[in-house]
């Protein structure tokens, strides 16, 4: 290796240690503290030493480890292709045995059925992000839509869980498509400015409406969802009811009410990635795709941008309205502050992270950012400091996400 490129990679390895201390040593070094005799700063310094030690290293050794890319035989890339089409069998296998294992405690499935939220969540705003290439900054918009459609549903109707999951997906895609069809001709910024400042129209006004959604009390004593017509909960809702212990003959345990709860979630992440993925396939995913690279080229081929991206905008928004419902079941209540803009960063996140435009990203994304805090409790005050440390690192080293779609591509013969 030439001296030069040696220098550089020494000087970089400086800079980004240098650029960690500045933000560890005065953020997690310092801590004042409330005490008898007034404000008190108490240093500890080690935690931010070890990670300025950790950034240089890797810094230092990561262009030594990369391999640059070597040419394959085509079989070997076909072949390769074949193989990653059993991922979701192998989710799905993971996901069903887990639970009996030792890690399957309460605080974990419950964790997990969080975490399957967010995948459901994520998996309909990269139709819009990854697949069609808008800009969403109010994803949670139609994620509080559909809560409160099925929490008012079960309110003043009495409908059930599986009643009213359709009518909370199309309760979300009719105000994407009322939102969408002004604004969907703006581009860029723009479109992400007026999707954020709808996200705060839908919180302010469920904030503020009493007569209808309560304020910010919410509305609690949502039921549960069924399992084959048998309600989960401790006692039935309905008098002379059965719920589905009674029917299995075995005592309530809450563990039990929380696998159900689990598994139902499962089921429609599974469904939705079963659609998503022959959506994709179909005219209207290419159509999809050609509006993401390339818009003129687009109206060149007599395709409609505009309900290119209103069908990719309301599909998105609809698996967000089911994934609201869900959540108003698995909690039992909702809350305007549960669908703040921190909600619909976070699920953006999920998508850049786990790379635009691949459902396997946007599963193992979901899964890393909702369950590595559970097994990292005692960094839980630095955990949006981490968070935006990994953000950064992965726009610097890895802009294509953890796991990257991969794009069709046909090589002529030369």
């Amino acid at each position: 290796m030439r001296e030069t490129t040696k220098t550089k990679i020494l000087k970089d390895a400086f800079i980004a240690a240098a650029v960690t201390a500045v933000l560890t040593f005065p953020m997690v070094g310092m801590r004042l503290n409330v005490e008898s005799t007034g404000l008190v700063l108490h240093k500890n310094f080690l935690w931010p030493t070890v990670a300025v030690l950790v950034v240089f290293l890797a810094r230092l050794v990561l262009p030594f480890v990369l391999i640059p890319k070597v040419s394959v035989p085509a079989a070997w890339t076909q072949k390769a292709v074949d193989y990653k089409k059993w991922w979701l069998g192998a989710f799905v296998v993971l996901a069903l045995v887990w639970p009996f294992t030792p890690l399957g405690s309460g605080a974990m499935v419950t964790a997990m059925t969080m975490a399957m939220i967010y995948i459901l969540l994520a998996l309909g705003l990269n139709i819009v992000v990854g697949y069609a290439g808008l800009l969403d900054l109010g994803h949670a918009a139609f994620y509080a839509i559909g809560a409160y459609t099925y929490a008012l549903l079960n309110l003043h109707f009495g409908l059930g869980f599986w009643e009213a999951l359709p009518l909370a997906g199309l309760s979300a895609g009719l105000f994407s498509i009322l939102l969408g069809f002004p604004i969907l001709r703006l581009r860029g910024d723009y479109l992400a400015i007026v999707t954020l400042g709808f996200g705060e129209i839908v919180r302010i006004t469920l904030n503020n409406w009493d007569s209808l959604t309560h304020g910010p009390d919410g509305i609690n004593n949502i039921s549960k969802p069924t399992l084959l017509g048998y309600e989960i909960t401790r006692r039935s809702r309905v008098e002379d009811g059965t719920t589905l212990w009674q029917a299995l003959g075995i005592d309530y345990n809450h563990i039990y009410q929380q696998l159900v709860l689990y598994f139902i979630a499962f089921l429609l992440v599974v469904v939705a990635a079963f659609l998503i993925s022959r959506l994709v396939k179909m005219p209207v995913g290419r159509a999809w795709e050609a509006l993401r690279e390339d818009e003129i080229a687009c109206r060149s081929l007599a395709l409609n941008p505009t309900i290119i991206k209103l069908t990719a905008f309301s599909l998105g928004c609809m698996f967000a309205g089911f994934a609201g419902a869900f959540y108003a079941a698995f909690l039992g209540s909702v809350t305007p502050a549960s669908f703040e803009f921190i909600e619909s960063a976070i699920i953006l996140s999920i998508v850049v992270l786990g790379g635009m435009g691949s459902q396997r990203g946007v599963i193992l994304a979901a899964l890393a950012l909702t369950l590595l805090p559970e097994f990292a409790r005692g960094f839980a005050e630095y955990r949006m400091l981490i968070f935006g440390a990994v953000m950064v690192l992965m726009m610097v080293w890895r802009p294509q996400g953890l796991w990257p779609a991969s794009r069709r591509r046909v090589e002529l013969p030369s």
